[in-house]
């Protein structure tokens, strides 16, 4: 309850400060030093010196090596080894990320009754679907720290203020990220051009999909509204290490293969090791290429969570959910999670082309793995590609479509089962933080047993979703 009334309170006031542009102007003026009394109104400004204004108005980089969290960071995706930001000594940066959606949403299915008793012993039926109809989705929140220590070496905390699966303020992860060598020795420092290290807990750089996706209130980078069914995200404790010369880039990383630590059950844990190999030109000031290969692999460990990582929830709610379904408690609506807990092999490969204002983006993603319980491995393939076109001068307006399908068999069942969504998305940066969006969708289930929820399943609607981060 806290977590909400702080957005409620944090939104209130951001939405509050550009309410005139004279207040616009006493705030970066104060930021100056300058007595707000000795303010004069603002003059008639030409087109050309509105621009430079507006430049003004973005939040400053003082923080090296990092992907800006605003328009600035759309089409980046590891966080750049080049960067033109001076060290100016220790520097301290907070930045922050809220969303709030609008959901009308419709569901229906054609699974069998199946009768159960709930906690206090009444009967239900668990495949009757909730009554769902339009109105606001729980609103979302994270809050970012991140800390310049010395040339090249910088740290960052990230947490989630406020999430559909956790409602109270939790830590999503933190490490220490090295650049440039903190021993100043030649051989070190030539070697340091090249390489970037990165040691904690962190989000995984498996496959370019968890660089475009939503990640609890931080939604700026997705044109969409929600993810792709099967959700590639999960924080592990480990370490990555980059290579990187012109165009191309390697890392390898390993983790503990869960998200998070654990000394117990020994024989059930192992090591979980990911490598990335890209390539990612600008061949013309007009079009950028890039085409990047990931896999991850873990041969043991008490909880694989490559597809069920993300404890934020999904953006779309309550749908194919029955009547005793919660918010939290069934966060994952709309998606997938294979099931593959104990063994997993993961391979994505992501092609990406920027032409102009034209945006590209494909998954092509197969995955196989077993729990304890199975004898035999299952496989998962999912299949997803995009089109966003952005346009204006500084491509403040976009639309989008993106298909994604998954096909695989789940725990307990003899046959494949597929999910498929078409989603149509436009969008409206209101200012470089500021994003409203809106998105039409429709998802259809096929070959799941008469028995659960989801045979014959589907729905479809629209969601509108506003987002402020920075």
């Amino acid at each position: 309850m806290k977590a909400r009334s702080s957005l409620h309170l944090a939104l209130a006031f951001i939405l509050s400060v550009p309410a005139t542009t004279v207040a616009q102007d006493r705030i970066a003026v104060n930021l100056e030093g300058v007595p707000t009394d000795s303010i004069p109104a603002k003059p008639a400004v030409t087109a050309e010196a509105e621009k430079k204004e507006a430049v003004s108005f973005l939040k400053p980089q003082v923080i090296q090596n990092m992907r800006l969290q605003d328009q600035r960071g759309l089409a980046v995706f590891e966080a750049p080894k080049q960067d033109k930001t001076p060290f100016t000594g220790f520097r301290l940066d907070w930045g922050g990320a809220f969303s709030q959606q609008f959901q009308a949403l419709d569901h229906d299915n054609t699974a069998q009754p199946r009768i159960l008793k709930d906690a206090v012993g009444k009967s239900y039926d668990a495949n009757e679907l909730l009554e769902i109809g339009a109105g606001f989705n729980l609103a979302s929140a994270n809050l970012n720290l991140n800390a310049q220590l010395a040339p090249g070496i910088r740290v960052a905390l990230e947490s989630y203020m406020s999430s559909r699966h956790h409602n109270e303020f939790w830590v999503k992860g933190g490490y220490l990220q090295f650049d440039r060598s903190p021993i100043d020795h030649p051989l070190l420092n030539e070697v340091m051009e090249y390489v970037t290290i990165k040691a904690g807990m962190f989000e995984l750089n498996y496959g370019d999909a968890h660089f475009r996706r939503s990640d609890g209130g931080n939604v700026i980078y997705n044109p969409f509204v929600e993810n792709y069914i099967l959700d590639s995200f999960n924080t592990e404790i480990g370490t990555e290490i980059y290579l990187r010369t012109g165009p191309w880039m390697a890392m390898a990383g390993v983790t503990d293969g869960q998200n998070k630590g654990g000394i117990t059950t020994p024989s059930q844990r192992g090591p979980a090791f990911l490598a990335k190999l890209g390539y990612d030109k600008q061949l013309t000031p007009v079009l950028r290429t890039r085409l990047t290969g990931s896999v991850y692999n873990v041969n043991k460990t008490p909880s694989a969570n490559l597809f069920g990582g993300d404890r934020t929830g999904s953006h779309y709610f309550g749908v194919l959910e029955n009547t005793v379904s919660t918010t939290s408690a069934q966060f994952t609506s709309g998606r997938i999670n294979p099931g593959l807990r104990n063994e997993l092999t993961a391979v994505q490969v992501n092609p990406f082309v920027k032409l102009g204002g034209l945006e590209l983006f494909g998954v092509i993603e197969r995955a196989t793995g077993k729990a304890f319980a199975e004898e035999a491995e299952r496989e998962w393939s999912q299949y997803a590609g995009e089109v966003v076109y952005r346009f204006l001068p500084k491509e403040q307006l976009y639309v989008g479509a993106r298909y994604n399908t998954v096909t695989g068999t789940l725990q307990g069942m003899a046959d494949e089962i597929s999910v498929s969504r078409a989603a149509l998305a436009a969008g409206w940066f209101v200012t470089p933080n500021v994003l409203l969006k809106g998105e039409y969708v429709t998802q259809k289930y096929s070959d799941f047993p008469s028995a659960d929820i989801r045979n014959g399943g589907g729905f479809n609607g629209f969601v509108v979703e506003g987002a402020i981060s920075f």
